[in-house]
């Protein structure tokens, strides 16, 4: 596991972002760009299953050395377009920090529902798709994780602020 100054996650959705992976940010990462600074360790993200996009990311995931995170090393893996075809969730470990994978996450809608909600935001130089604050708390909420709670409070303030901005009238 990446420890918390060699996680970039920057750097890893830079990757992402290069390689031409479709996805949007969910966990933790996104809660630090949508509502409030917090201590994640990961990068979490959902992403399209069509075959083009499972060739590219299992690809880039085999150029990073990914490993299942937790797991023996003894234990064959080779998180190919084949294996990310069969899973549903994959937790890991690269070379860029920790990444976990998620095909239809709890909460959340389908996946093109989750991308066109989705904020893009510049992230490192890169445009990264970020899940809404609507989603996000959809998403919290079906985790229930005492984390998840403080989280679905934080989100609620940012989605009060966003609120108001789009009523507040304009000024000259």
């Amino acid at each position: 596991m990446a420890s918390w100054p060699d996680f970039r996650p920057t750097a890893l959705l830079g990757t992402l972002v290069d390689a031409g992976i479709d996805f949007v940010v969910i966990g933790g990462v996104a809660i630090v760009v949508q509502a409030n600074p917090r201590f994640t360790r990961d990068l979490d993200i959902c992403y399209a299953t069509d075959t083009p996009n499972l060739e590219r990311l299992g690809a880039l995931l085999v150029s990073l050395e990914a490993r299942l995170r937790g797991v023996d090393e003894d234990l064959p893996f080779v998180p190919d377009a084949l294996t990310l075809r069969r899973t549903q969730m994959l937790t890991l470990t690269t070379r860029e920090g920790d990444l976990d994978l998620l095909v239809d996450p709890p909460g959340s809608p389908s996946y093109p529902v989750l991308r066109r909600r989705a904020d893009v935001v510049e992230l490192g130089g890169a445009l990264v798709r970020i899940a809404s604050v609507e989603d996000l708390i959809g998403m919290k909420r079906a985790a229930g994780r005492p984390q998840d709670q403080i989280d679905i409070e934080s989100l609620e303030i940012a989605r009060s602020r966003l609120r108001g901005k789009r009523h507040q009238p304009r000024t000259r």
